[in-house]
């Protein structure tokens, strides 16, 4: 069969499809800031959006600041936690153009495909229960039956809400390709997980009725926990990501355990396709930009030690001088005062 030019490009953007990351809608953490989301035509000019969500953009656009918000939530929470680690985060900045720790199906990509699904839904929940959109309220009460002496109440996160809107969203760059490609597997999973990680961490807040804060009764309703404890519980499953392979089963491919002995996941588990690199060298074909200028803990056993850092080369330490307030006094009524004060610190720094 001969191959032309046209062909060859044709091949090569399925090729690309296919691998691609599915989280590229992250790029309205930067863009988002300079449009105006009274306007459809905004949605045209976020980069990142493939044409169903651009469409839902166009059709919900009282929710893109919090899709906006969500994705900065998710930038800055994914940094926060792996912050003090070899691989920490800092390519999910470039959204849309990543390297491969995160287009490819990486055990990172995992995680940050989990987390991103996750803040959609949180965002957009906790925006309907303070009364941001008009789409949606309140979450309904709990079909449970109370125990003890409360009574469902209050303003629950619309956790119903959130889900539908951040399946809609978050998976539409995986509906548009072949379902039965091994990433798109892997990503519709683990966007699945990151919502499941949302609903496992809700828990009940109640507020107090009664004489002098007696507590005679209790009204109470649903809450979702913070991002970041979201986010660590994510981070937990990270550690123990399982990789996978397709294999047919049946009359359908699935995604099951590379190594036979392992356990089967679970619809919560994270799941990965590729091995990563150790991230200790700049390496821009696997998407690593290595360890070298990084700061280390020379006390800690942890991920942040200089010895898991530094991968091994050493560091070299510096000190730096720090000044702060000190001596504060509060004087009446009503001013603060404060002085001064230097120290030095030591530092690490792989070499």
């Amino acid at each position: 069969m001969d191959f032309t030019p046209a062909l060859w490009v044709i091949l090569l953007v399925m090729f690309i499809d296919g691998r691609s990351s599915a989280i590229k809608w992250l790029s309205i953490a930067d863009v988002g800031k300079n449009l105006s989301w009274n306007k459809t035509s905004s949605c045209r000019k976020v980069s990142g959006f493939v044409p169903e969500q651009t469409q839902l953009c166009r059709r919900t656009l009282e929710v893109m600041p919090a899709v906006e918000y969500a994705a900065e939530s998710a930038r800055k929470t994914c940094q926060e936690q792996f912050g003090n680690r070899r691989w920490n985060c800092s390519s999910i900045k470039k959204a849309p153009h990543f390297m491969n720790d995160l287009e490819k199906g990486t055990k990172e990509a995992a995680y940050v495909h989990a987390l991103s699904s996750a803040a959609v839904v949180h965002t957009v929940a906790r925006a309907c229960a303070a009364g941001y959109l008009k789409a949606c309220t309140c979450a309904r009460n709990p079909g449970e039956k109370p125990d003890g002496n409360y009574t469902w109440g209050g303003c629950g996160d619309n956790v119903k809400f959130g889900l539908e809107f951040g399946s809609r969203f978050a998976d539409a760059p995986m509906r548009k390709k072949k379902r039965s490609h091994t990433q798109t597997l892997m990503n519709l999973h683990n966007s699945e997980a990151g919502r499941l990680a949302v609903q496992n961490t809700m828990t009940t807040k109640c507020k107090c009725h009664g004489v002098s804060g007696s507590c005679n009764v209790k009204t109470c309703w649903k809450s979702l926990a913070d991002l970041t404890e979201i986010s660590h519980e994510l981070a937990e499953k990270y550690s123990y990501a399982i990789k996978v392979v397709k294999r047919k089963i049946g009359t359908r491919q699935q995604l099951v355990p590379e190594d036979r002995r392992s356990r089967r996941h679970g619809s919560g588990d994270l799941i990965f396709v590729e091995n990563s690199p150790n991230y200790c060298m700049v390496n821009n074909r696997k998407g690593s930009y290595g360890t070298t200028g990084r700061l280390c803990n020379k006390t800690s056993v942890g991920p942040d030690s200089c010895q898991t850092m530094c991968c091994g080369r050493g560091y070299n330490d510096f000190t730096v001088t720090v000044t702060e307030r000190c001596n504060c006094k509060y004087h009446w009524c009503c001013y603060v005062t404060c002085d001064q004060c230097t120290r030095t610190e030591k530092k690490y720094m792989c070499k």
